[in-house]
């Protein structure tokens, strides 16, 4: 390993720890379209950021006085280690994306954890691959494209982005100039409107089977990550499920804080059964408090009760769902999204946490 004053590459730029500093710097601003833009971090530190293409870290954003948690997908290539980026598109009522638009500058500080999450192609390897994206969901694709690109991978995939029209299509250029010197690259964007480019000669509609099929008629032999809006990605599980396609081979990444995705769905509980301790949830800030059986998470009981919370993996994974508790006892089984020094000041995971007592929570 090159070493440089006796020191090896390691040394110089060890791999960032968020357990040990979990503070970024905002190194960069770039403006992709009208509505989205990167933001470029780097640590305090000579630090490497080690992850996989298509994992999402999970910030701490002190927005109007407060903290609020956000999971966003790592846009940039792990084959650049000292910097990581993330992409946002600014969206009606957005609190958080506003508030980056608007705030975030050169040089501000934010706190992040991760990285985590498995929608990457290093957990499902396959010398075939359909990227589906929708909007601002190119994020977690862009980055598996740009590793591919920078290794020299030129393996067998097709990139396949649905935007309103030319102008809304995320990465546009730089896709295009890959495609252009990889073999086996293809990229197709897709655009509702040809407002502002009556030039367009590309793909015009919506995700429908047919156009898939024309773009991909071997889609059934491929391994198809999808990520972008939750009614978009539901006609795409519905249209795949139903030609035929394996499953098992379908992946995709989500995460909305206005409407439950179809695993959160999935994972609601049934009403609380009569026969298991059931005890009472106060959840301070909106003043509300719900019955919680003994086996069913805290989120899990307020959804059921039709109230909104943050969360995102629903798995103790990504930690957006992280909450004070200031009375009572739960049981938390988590998967690294909370640390152990937050634990010891009293905060808890309500995905994942389920109540021995009753509980009070800041939320």
């Amino acid at each position: 390993m090159p070493a440089r004053h006796g020191l090896s590459l390691e040394a110089l730029y060890p791999v960032w720890d968020c357990e040990e500093d979990d503070r970024l710097i905002c190194r960069a601003v770039y403006e992709e379209t009208h509505d989205v833009k990167t933001f470029v971090f780097v640590s305090p530190e000579p630090r490497q950021f080690n992850f996989a293409p298509g994992q999402f870290l999970t910030f701490d954003f002190p927005v109007d006085g407060g903290s609020i948690n956000r999971c966003y997908t790592i846009a940039s290539s792990p084959t650049r280690p000292h910097t990581v980026a993330i992409t946002v598109k600014r969206c009606v009522g957005g609190v958080v994306s506003n508030w980056l638009h608007d705030n975030l500058r050169v040089g501000d500080v934010v706190r992040a954890v991760g990285p985590m999450g498995e929608f990457s192609t290093w957990a499902h390897p396959s010398p075939k691959r359909l990227f589906i994206s929708g909007g601002v969901g190119a994020t977690p694709l862009i980055s598996h494209v740009r590793r591919d690109f920078d290794v020299g991978e030129d393996l067998d995939t097709l990139y396949v982005h649905f935007a309103r029209t030319p102008r809304d299509i995320v990465f546009r250029a730089e896709l295009e100039l890959m495609a252009h010197r990889r073999l086996n690259l293809r990229v197709a964007h897709v655009v509702e409107s040809v407002e502002g480019e009556r030039s367009w000669s590309g793909y015009r509609g919506r995700f429908s089977p047919e156009l898939v099929a024309t773009l991909s008629s071997d889609f059934r032999e491929r391994e198809i990550f999808c990520c972008g809006p939750p009614a978009f990605m539901a006609a795409v599980r519905y249209f795949l499920a139903n030609a035929g396609h394996d499953m098992a081979r379908y992946h995709e990444e989500s995460f909305d804080f206005d409407q439950l995705s179809p695993r959160e769905r999935e994972a609601a509980p049934p009403p609380p059964d009569e026969t298991l301790a059931t005890f009472e949830i106060t959840f301070t800030k909106s003043g509300r408090t719900v019955p919680c059986d003994e086996n069913t998470t805290i989120l899990a009981a307020a959804r059921l009760a039709g109230m909104r919370l943050p969360a995102s993996c629903t798995k103790g994974l990504c930690g957006t769902c992280k909450t004070k508790k200031r009375e009572g006892t739960v049981e938390m089984a988590h998967a690294g999204g909370i640390r152990q020094r937050e634990i010891d000041a009293g905060m808890v995971l309500l995905c994942c946490s389920k109540p021995r007592s009753n509980v009070v929570v800041e939320r």
